[in-house]
């Protein structure tokens, strides 16, 4: 979903534009964290990482672009696909990754300060659209893979499937407010196995 492969700006592994990224966006998370989109500031995160803020300004620029790079690595950093071989199986373990990211106290914050930043700045809207798009992409493979099982009719539309499984955990997390824990997680997982089974995300002919 084009978030793998050579990073921007990376001349060799290990290499000093490496270390000064991860040094940089580690810092931009912390920061992001703690005190939201708002307040974070390009020389705040260039002496949290302890490089020069010329560093900073020459690679990133802007606060949205620093966020757009941040998002990016989290994609690319992101846990790999599971492979349990059934599909209750594969959507449990995309749940319960969904739900132990969002619950974290450092990652819950940082999405939570994105996603309100993204309403109203249409370039962090776009960086984070554009980590949902490699997630989702990641995942749809478990629904492919039941299709080809036999375990759900073809022409199941995997992208919504996965969607699915997500959204009411995000919907605790930024509306309702109802425990986040791991059995919401596993219910999640299971409406939408049931769901995919019943034929609801089949996609209707054109």
């Amino acid at each position: 979903m084009g978030y793998h492969g050579g990073r921007p700006g990376q001349t060799r592994p290990g290499g000093r534009t490496a270390r000064v990224r991860a040094a940089v966006l580690r810092a931009a998370g912390d920061a992001l964290a703690e005190h939201g989109v708002d307040a974070l500031d390009l020389a705040d995160v260039a002496r949290r990482a302890e490089v020069g803020k010329t560093t900073v300004y020459r690679r990133w620029g802007t606060v949205p672009a620093l966020v757009a790079d941040l998002l990016v690595d989290m994609a690319e950093q992101s846990s790999p696909r599971a492979d349990t071989g059934t599909l209750l199986g594969d959507l449990t373990a995309n749940a319960r990754l969904v739900q132990s990211t969002l619950v974290d106290p450092r990652q819950g914050s940082l999405f939570k300060a994105v996603i309100a930043a993204a309403t109203c700045d249409d370039r962090t809207a776009e960086a984070l659209h554009g980590f949902y798009a490699a997630r989702i992409g990641e995942w749809a493979p478990c629904v492919e893979k039941a299709v080809d099982r036999g375990e759900l009719a073809p022409g199941t539309d995997a992208r919504e499937v996965i969607r699915a499984v997500s959204a009411p955990l995000y919907y605790r997390l930024l509306a309702s407010g109802d425990p986040l824990d791991e059995a919401a997680a596993d219910r999640a997982a299971a409406a939408a196995a049931a769901g995919a089974r019943a034929g609801v995300y089949v996609r209707s002919a054109d």
